[in-house]
């Protein structure tokens, strides 16, 4: 399942993240989206889960966390619409 993930701290790095979606099960990838010019976090990204059962747990357990002083908001990530 790949998880949208917001609210990220600019400070956070992808083993951060990665670090807190593990206490729920394996985690295949993650990607945080950073600016193509400045490099800097754009404060969301996304967390691919294989388990789905792992994935739900997660979302329901981190929605809402704190890390590093900020709390994640946390869902399944929806289709990009087709243009």
């Amino acid at each position: 399942m790949n998880i949208y993930v917001s609210n990220i701290n600019f400070r956070a790095r992808e083993e951060d993240l990665q670090a807190a979606f593990e206490k729920y099960g394996e985690v295949s990838s993650v990607k945080i989206i950073k600016d193509k010019e400045t490099r800097r976090s754009k404060g969301f990204g996304f967390v691919e889960m294989p388990d789905d059962n792992a994935a739900k747990s997660a979302i329901d357990g981190l929605n809402g966390y704190m890390l590093l002083d900020r709390s994640l908001r946390v869902n399944e990530a929806k289709p990009r619409p087709e243009e």
